[in-house]
């Protein structure tokens, strides 16, 4: 195992640092801007003497790339990519400020402690780390740092592969979020490495109608039908289909558990998974959540348009199949229009990069295991497919059983143990020199 202990003892702060940056992003380019974070990753690298390039997309809306020169002038390149966004957070609902990274009970608390200036913080110490002490990765490394994960990358990755493809040139692999975290099985630790995602389609539905008094009978009310129609997508019983790397990681707690894998042992094992349940059983379906209604403006007004949001998530191979289901399901007269889009990712776990990760966590933690699964969000990895680049999720976390991992994504009190950052630090530094 390399020595990163250098990186190990800067890790904190640098995490730290990250999360006082404000950087809430609402969506529809209404962020605080992620510039400020991208020009201090950038002052951090400038002082090992490695040079970044800072792009907009818009004003204030920043991100950046470095790409380190590996020793194997044969081998393609690897994407190491973060994100510097985060979603809001209500400071009143917080049992400490979510922009002040305080370290509380061992663990960091704050708005991205997770998602994902946790990973962010292990990138950059170990790149610092590796050129302080003159150390060369084996293939060339594409660090990357993008804006708008968090409203689907138009403004971040989106961007960047559309309008700077050449930044990511010879690479044909990359890592990033939500994956390599633990979870306890019956006393085996397991760690999770990300091999597929779920696509993810943002629907917005319209109907329109005729516009008149609320005291009148109205046959063309729009809100009637739309309501209909999201009434019927929000209750379609999607059928179970268990996307491959799902299928590999019950086959592993079966293993481990003794449970036999079949379909109607499939919620016994989900549960031995304990919170990271929540990540997994979304994935052995399509989902097709409304989230948002809007129409009318007065009791005694119908009004001529009614509009609703649904989040649509796709396993691989079925968006096209999904999406029109959802036009049957919406029925006739309901305008449907794509807000977002992503594909549906799925990477082999049977190969040289995953034999790494795997390498590099059991030089760490010798008795551990290494499963695959399949994430049902969706991470920047989707813009950088459009390169023929294949993604993984791969941010090492060792984590104590009495945290409901999951739940910190997007959620309140948002936080990750210091010594699981540590760790982190120490694996992903190894692995970047090796893969």
């Amino acid at each position: 195992m390399n020595d990163f202990s250098a990186a190990e003892a800067e890790v904190t702060s640098l995490c730290q640092q990250l999360i006082r940056i404000d950087t809430q992003n609402w969506g529809g380019n209404r962020a605080n801007p992620e510039r400020p974070a991208a020009d201090l990753i950038a002052s951090w690298f400038d002082e090992v003497g490695l040079t970044s390039t800072i792009v907009e997309s818009a004003p204030g809306r920043a991100s950046l790339v470095a790409r380190i020169e590996g020793t194997d002038p044969e081998a393609a390149a690897l994407v190491v990519h973060g994100h510097t966004d985060v979603v809001p957070a209500a400071a009143e609902d917080w049992s400490v400020d979510p922009f002040a990274g305080e370290i509380r009970d061992g663990l960091l608390w704050g708005r991205g402690a997770v998602d994902m200036k946790d990973m962010d913080a292990m990138i950059i110490a170990a790149v610092r780390d590796m050129l302080r002490t003159g150390r060369r990765p084996r293939r060339d490394l594409i660090i990357a740092f993008f804006a708008d994960e968090e409203a689907g990358g138009d403004y971040g990755a989106g961007y960047m592969v559309k309008h700077h493809p050449e930044l990511f040139a010879g690479a044909t692999e990359a890592i990033s979020e939500v994956g390599g975290y633990s979870v306890d099985i019956r006393g085996q630790r397991v760690y999770l490495i990300q091999t597929a995602e779920k696509g993810l389609a943002w629907l917005n539905l319209l109907a329109h109608g005729t516009a008149g008094h609320g005291s009148q009978r109205n046959d063309d009310n729009p809100v009637t039908l739309l309501a209909a129609a999201i009434a019927r997508i929000g209750a379609h019983p999607w059928p179970q289909e268990i996307p491959l790397a799902t299928r590999q990681l019950l086959e592993g707690v079966s293993e481990i558990t003794g449970i036999e894998f079949r379909a109607e042992t499939v919620s016994e094992l989900l549960a031995e998974l304990g919170s990271v349940e929540k990540f997994v059983a979304p994935t052995l379906q399509n989902t097709s959540n409304p989230t948002f209604l809007e129409a009318g403006y007065k009791h005694n007004v119908i009004p001529g348009t009614a509009s609703a949001y649904v989040d649509c998530r796709t396993l691989p191979g079925r968006h096209e199949d999904v999406m029109l289901r959802i036009k049957e399901l919406a029925g006739p007269g309901i305008d449907i229009e794509v807000s977002t889009e992503g594909i549906a990712l799925e990477a082999p776990f049977d190969t040289p990069l995953v034999a790494q990760m795997k390498a590099s966590l059991l030089a760490e933690d010798p008795g551990a295991r290494v499963l695959p699964y399949t994430l049902s969000g969706g991470t920047d990895n989707k813009s950088l497919a459009e390169l023929g680049i294949t993604g993984y999720g791969f941010a090492p976390l060792r984590l104590t059983g009495d945290l409901d991992f999951p739940a910190m994504f997007h959620g309140v009190d948002e936080r990750v143990p210091v010594a699981a950052l540590e760790f982190g630090t120490r694996v992903l530094g190894d692995f970047l020199l090796r893969a």
